[in-house]
């Protein structure tokens, strides 16, 4: 594959964004995909039904033709990897490339690799990338390690609209029956269901052919919708096709600009002519050649330039010389020291502060909270001496722990009022919760699991039939909260109301 001519938007999607992404690049290339498929299906459902009949098991074929699905699988598969790159292929190119195509992978997806959940996901690893053996089953662990319960789900779902689409080919005949002859007609479908003649059973392996044909290419779609996203996850495709587009923008970008730069150039550069250029001075001695230094003698120029080109070798008159030596770095005098040296005169009172803190620090923290908690005496003093005095409402709960009564008196509504004089009001309110409770789950027809909390006893409450019954529960549980949970007593008028209600609305005898 060549991520660079992909034709699709390539980013990290999730896996249900890249099933729609396959089923979207099915259903671009519709055309494609579906012709060559009824090219090879029609024939083959022909071939199938005639031997079914033959052998006088019609829907013997249902079972032949689901289990023959995977080689029907290569068709879409062949469309959508090259179309996905923009090439889509003609139905002549599709049906010819079914011959071509290796067919090995196909004997384990008849046989044992048949019940393979995630056989959409896994098919373009044999098909596309040609992966046999050990590399095999390192890819399929490698690309189905994030995905795989994705492609299982894929496979339930689509198996179930296939059913689904068939039982509605079959709804869809009676859909042309008249309403006065529809239950005659649905008896008659059911008598054909015990003993279906033979156009009945042929029907019915159209209408789950046609099931087959719809779904079978969008799950094929989504599962190389999961396998491309995974690639791309893995080897980072998309990373790479974004460096790809900004390296073609940097050279179109690029080649104006070099344009520009020789063409200013060649405009910057203007030729020299003769009358610029200045004459040179009469008045400066010439240099001296080789004639005017020996005269009329004539010199071998070659052997007198060997014979300087020796000289320069040697090393007495040679002018480039390295030379490499260790020497002892000159130390500074005391008086140059203190010079350079910055003043850090400084830091020696800030030592002694640190010092100081790091000895005396936590003695410092403790009297700095000793001053703070003095000073602020008069604002948590008095409720300090409010949590030290006893308080009425705890007096029972102190006393002995609080048990809800696991049997109900006969006069519950004295039973509370006596309780509440006695001076233990949350006794009372326990009985009345407790009460309140057992009368709700009778008018409500339910019951309540041992230990049921306020919250699952409100849930039940919504099922009394009366909004006057929910109300009041839903106050008297409210009001047992406060007490139990926040030591909030309701006032003894408070408590004469609630229970002069509750003793109306749930009829307790006096």
């Amino acid at each position: 594959m060549r991520a660079e001519h992909l034709s699709v938007e390539l980013r990290a999607r999730s896996p249900w964004e890249a099933v729609e992404l396959g089923t979207a690049l099915v259903r671009r290339h519709a055309r494609a995909v579906w012709l060559p498929w009824l090219w090879l299906a029609l024939p083959m459902f022909a071939v199938v039904n005639a031997a079914a009949w033959a052998l006088s098991m019609p829907l013997l074929s249902c079972l032949v033709l689901w289990w023959i699905k995977p080689l029907f699988d290569r068709i879409p598969l062949f469309v959508i990897s090259r179309g996905v790159f923009g090439a889509e292929p003609t139905v002549r190119q599709t049906l010819a490339a079914q011959l071509r195509w290796d067919w090995r992978p196909m004997l384990a997806y008849l046989t044992w690799r048949r019940f393979s959940a995630a056989r959409s996901l896994f098919l373009p690893i044999e098909l596309l990338e040609g992966e046999t053996g050990t590399r095999l089953r390192t890819r399929r662990r490698v690309l189905g390690a994030t995905v795989y319960g994705n492609a299982v789900v894929l496979s339930v779902v689509c198996l179930g609209f296939q059913l689904a689409l068939t039982l509605a080919c079959v709804a869809l005949v009676f859909m042309f029956v008249p309403i006065d002859y529809l239950p005659e007609a649905a008896r008659a479908g059911l008598a054909l269901v015990a003993a279906p003649p033979l156009w009945a059973q042929l029907g019915f392996n159209a209408f789950f052919w046609i099931g087959i044909g719809a779904i079978e290419p969008l799950f094929v779609g989504a599962g190389f919708g999961l396998y491309l996203n995974r690639r791309t996850q893995i080897e980072a495709w998309d990373v790479e096709i974004a460096f790809r587009r900004m390296r073609q923008r940097l050279l179109d970008a690029a080649a104006p600009l070099l344009l520009f730069c020789v063409l200013l150039a060649g405009a910057g550069t203007t030729p020299a002519h003769a009358q610029d250029v200045d004459p040179p001075d009469q008045d400066m001695p010439k240099t001296p050649g080789v004639e005017q230094v020996f005269g009329d003698q004539r010199v071998n120029d070659a052997r007198f330039r060997k014979v300087v080109d020796q000289a320069y070798r040697d090393p007495l008159i040679d002018r480039h010389r390295i030379d490499r030596h260790w020497q002892r770095k000159p130390q500074d005098t005391p008086e140059q020291a203190e010079r350079k040296a910055p003043d850090l005169s400084w830091l020696r009172g800030l030592q002694g502060v640190l010092a100081f803190i790091g000895e005396w620090g936590l003695w410092l923290l403790l009297a700095l909270v000793v001053i703070f908690v003095v000073a602020s005496a008069r604002h948590w003093w008095p409720w300090m001496r409010g949590v030290r005095a006893p308080r009425p409402v705890l007096a029972e709960a102190t006393a002995s722990a609080l048990v809800l009564p696991e049997t109900l008196p006969d006069d519950i509504a004295g039973s509370a009022r006596r309780l509440w004089r006695d001076g233990r009001p949350r006794s009372a309110l326990a009985l009345l919760y407790r009460a309140s409770v057992d009368a709700m789950a009778q008018r409500a027809g339910v019951v309540l699991p041992p230990g049921a909390t306020e919250a699952q006893c409100l849930r039940a409450s919504r099922r009394q039939p009366e909004e006057a019954d929910r109300g009041l529960f839903a106050r008297m549980v409210r009001t047992w909260q406060y007490a139990a949970y926040a030591q909030r007593l309701p006032a003894e008028a408070e408590f004469d109301a609630l229970l002069g209600e509750l003793q109306q609305r749930y009829r307790w005898g006096a």
